[in-house]
């Protein structure tokens, strides 16, 4: 007999998720329709590897704190260091420069996958999660790459609108690093010996929605303390350099000391407009910072042309935490309020970004090549759609499952070829392959959720009959009703048929149950 003690324990990794059938075809039905908008765009299909080697994916990671870059790594028996990707943008960029010279440029495409990443997990952060990219690389730049990122933003706003999500309910907010990076030269945090406090400035940006203006103010100076009395150090920035930074986020100080007032927008203009004139306004920039408000400028004019003013939207509070983002960055933001899976109320926030990574490409063959794309963060959009009902996939009908009544090879075969019957009429179905009796088995049926069942025990196997059942009609005149005369004149839950008509009253109760499930969904 085996020793209990020596089992092993069956635990799910920290940081990691398993994935029911539920969560497969949600994903799979919405991924279905953000391939349809890419492939509208002319975005063609790629697949990298998940493992790459290491320097090929370079230190672009946010958390340059966290153990072995962020990244999972491991040595091959060559002893090369090899790393399961990030994202999905590093591995592109190194596919764009082993096949350079056979690609067509600009190279539009698009790919999804899981990535991996070595960090401490938490609510909502995960160790492996699924992206949803498309990329265009080798525009060039001036107008052409400046179309290019502004096409990104116009479409993620078409595969908000594809996937049902409403002019109103979403956002997708343009900014661009080189704005940034001439906001935080003009306070003082230019050059390498800066880099720690700039991150800890643009990541205190970064948390505008969700500790407001107040909040941005404390991280940028000494600190906060959240609710939890938490303590986060802040960049020590002087009382100046913080009105600054609040004041390229549309800020100015209140009447009340700790409080901030936000800027009125000019209304004779788009919104984007006025952002643009607000922006030329600033006199602090350098050159990078004023290229960056040109860059988006010319974004503004084309999404605005296009029809998309109200949904693309610049917005200098946006931040990207990877560091290879060169130029304009993009942000898709749900603005509706969803029930989060316990039932909260909550907004869901960010579900995808990305921006202009001139340097990756770059890096693998010493000449610039300029690239754009958009990573949609996969699990958490299909949390949200879900819990706005736009994902149903109640059209997925389980398997019709034919019960073993007896086990000799014979009825067995009986058995099996009324499956290979149904399957060849492209009906779902299986054969019970377990060892229980009948009340089992239709339990089993019953836990499959499957739809009908099909019975035929000796007495109809010598009359070349077949019982059906329609367990989901069953289940409604069980729960429903109790009168017996309404029972009477209610759509039978079980009928006998020829065996040579199974196929067709199978097709006619499954009809059945469609028009049912469509006239309660109407």
């Amino acid at each position: 007999m085996a020793d209990k003690s020596e089992k092993t324990k069956a635990r799910l990794p920290r940081g990691f998720a398993d994935r029911g059938a539920e969560d497969i075809r949600a994903v799979e039905k919405m991924m279905a329709i953000i391939r349809s908008v890419y492939e509208l765009y002319g975005f063609e299909p790629v697949d990298q590897p998940m493992i790459e080697y290491t320097d090929a994916l370079g230190k672009f990671l946010p958390d340059q704190d966290r153990p072995n870059e962020g990244v999972f790594s491991f040595q091959d028996d060559d002893d090369q260091w090899l790393s399961l990707r990030y994202d999905l943008t590093a591995p592109t960029a190194r596919f764009v420069a082993e096949n350079y010279d056979r690609l067509p440029k600009p190279y539009r495409s698009y790919r999804s996958g899981w990535v991996f990443r070595n960090e401490k997990p938490g609510p909502g952060r995960f160790r492996q999660f699924m992206q949803f990219d498309a990329d265009t690389i080798g525009t060039p730049n001036g107008v052409a790459g400046v179309a290019a990122d502004a096409e990104m933003a116009m479409m993620m706003a078409d595969v908000m609108e594809a996937l049902g999500i409403k002019r109103g309910d979403y956002i997708i907010r343009v900014n661009n690093r080189k704005v940034l990076d001439g906001i935080l030269e003009a306070i003082g945090l230019g050059g390498d010996k800066n880099a720690g406090r700039r991150l800890t400035v643009l990541r205190a940006i970064d948390k505008l929605d969700k500790i407001g203006p107040e909040g941005i103010a404390q991280l940028l100076g000494a600190g906060r303390k959240d609710e939890s009395g938490d303590f986060t150090k802040g960049a020590g920035l002087e009382r100046k350099a913080i009105e600054t930074v609040l004041y390229f986020m549309n800020y100015e100080p209140g009447a009340v000391a700790g409080e901030w007032r936000k800027l009125e927008a000019a209304t004779d203009i788009s919104p984007n407009a006025a952002q643009i004139r607000w922006l030329k306004t600033l006199d602090y920039f350098a050159d990078t910072g004023r290229e960056g408000v040109e860059e988006l400028a010319a974004i503004a004019a084309m999404v605005d042309a296009a029809g998309y003013d109200g949904r693309v939207l610049i917005d200098t509070s946006v931040v990207r935490g990877l560091e290879y983002y060169t130029g304009p960055v993009f942000e898709a933001e749900l603005l509706a309020e969803i029930p989060n899976e316990d039932g909260q109320i909550v907004r869901f926030g960010s579900v995808g970004g990305g921006g202009r990574y001139d340097g990756l490409v770059s890096r693998f063959r010493g000449e610039p090549v300029p690239a754009t794309g958009f990573s949609i963060g996969v699990s958490r959009l299909m949390t949200a759609l879900k819990n706005l009902g736009k994902l149903d996939i109640s059209d997925v009908i389980a398997p019709v499952v034919v019960l073993v009544m007896d086990k000799d090879i014979e009825s067995l075969g009986r058995y099996q070829k009324m499956v290979a019957e149904l399957r060849a009429a492209g009906i779902r179905s299986e054969m019970y392959l377990g060892g229980a009796g009948m009340k089992a088995q239709l339990k089993y049926a019953d836990r499959r959720g499957s739809p009908v069942a099909i019975i035929q025990g000796g007495d109809e196997r010598a009359r070349g009959e077949v019982q059906i059942k329609d367990l989901i009609e069953g289940a409604r005149l069980s729960a429903e009703i109790t009168d017996n005369a309404e029972w009477r004149a209610a759509r039978p839950a079980q009928v006998t048929v020829a065996e040579s008509e199974l196929v067709a009253e199978v097709m006619k109760i499954l009809a059945a149950q469609a028009a049912d499930r469509a006239k309660g969904g109407a």
